[in-house]
């Protein structure tokens, strides 16, 4: 392994923690956390699946941070302002990492596993953009099961502006991928699996997440799976 390389990463990573903590961005434990899936990642599809962490993390903070103040007057701020913490990480960037593992410690399947890592990132970005911004810009709200008209900000509530927004933050992800491990149809695979895994997120709130069967963190994860399986059984079918 190139000790240059290696040292730039973790110089990175480093650095990144830092900001995280000191502007209130992450707890030190989940600067911690992300460090290390950060450095999985690296490993495991270079410094292209760096910038897919860095983007996502990018995006999903100004989404967050994006008019705070009216989201705090409509009920709809983060809880611990915003401050994410480790299990929010692992719930959102932990698949990523495994995915980063597989790819460094099996190369043969490397390949495969880089697409779903992007899938997952794809998936996370769609939901967070979709939530984060959609509450602000959504005109009408509707229960992802009924169709019928809710309310802002529970859980499987979608409108189709919070949808359109997730589809962008899934298409700036998939060319962040292209430009890294080229050009073709992993593109609009990557559309599709990050769309998935945004509806499975929402359908998932709208039922077990609403009924205390599971929580944020765990929806979530499965929100990342879903992308992960949806990219991956795309490229391994019509790849």
């Amino acid at each position: 392994m190139d000790f240059f390389r290696l040292s730039l990463v973790l110089l990175l990573l480093g650095l990144g923690m830092w900001y995280s903590v000191k502007a209130g961005k992450l707890t030190t434990a989940a600067a911690g956390t992300g460090g290390a899936l950060g450095l999985l990642i690296y490993l495991g599809s270079g410094f292209a699946g760096l910038a897919l962490l860095a983007l996502f993390f990018g995006l999903g903070t100004a989404a967050s941070g994006w008019r705070v103040a009216d989201k705090r007057r409509l009920g709809l701020a983060e809880e611990n302002r915003g401050r994410r913490t480790a299990g929010q990480v692992v719930a959102n960037a932990g698949l990523a990492g495994l995915l980063g593992l597989l790819a460094w410690q099996f190369p043969p399947a490397a390949q495969l596993a880089q697409l779903m890592l992007a899938g997952s990132f794809a998936a996370a970005t769609a939901d967070t953009l979709a939530s984060e911004l959609g509450n602000l810009y959504g005109r009408r709200y509707y229960n992802i099961l009924t169709l019928k008209p809710d309310a802002r900000g529970l859980n499987g509530v979608v409108s189709l502006e919070g949808t359109a927004l997730g589809l962008a933050g899934t298409a700036v992800l998939a060319a962040a991928y292209c430009l890294g491990f080229g050009w073709g149809p992993a593109f609009g695979w990557l559309l599709v699996a990050g769309t998935a895994g945004n509806l499975a997120d929402s359908v998932l709130g709208a039922t077990l997440e609403r009924r205390g069967y599971l929580s944020n963190n765990a929806v979530n994860f499965l929100n990342t799976l879903t992308g992960a399986l949806v990219a991956g059984g795309l490229g391994y079918w019509l790849g």
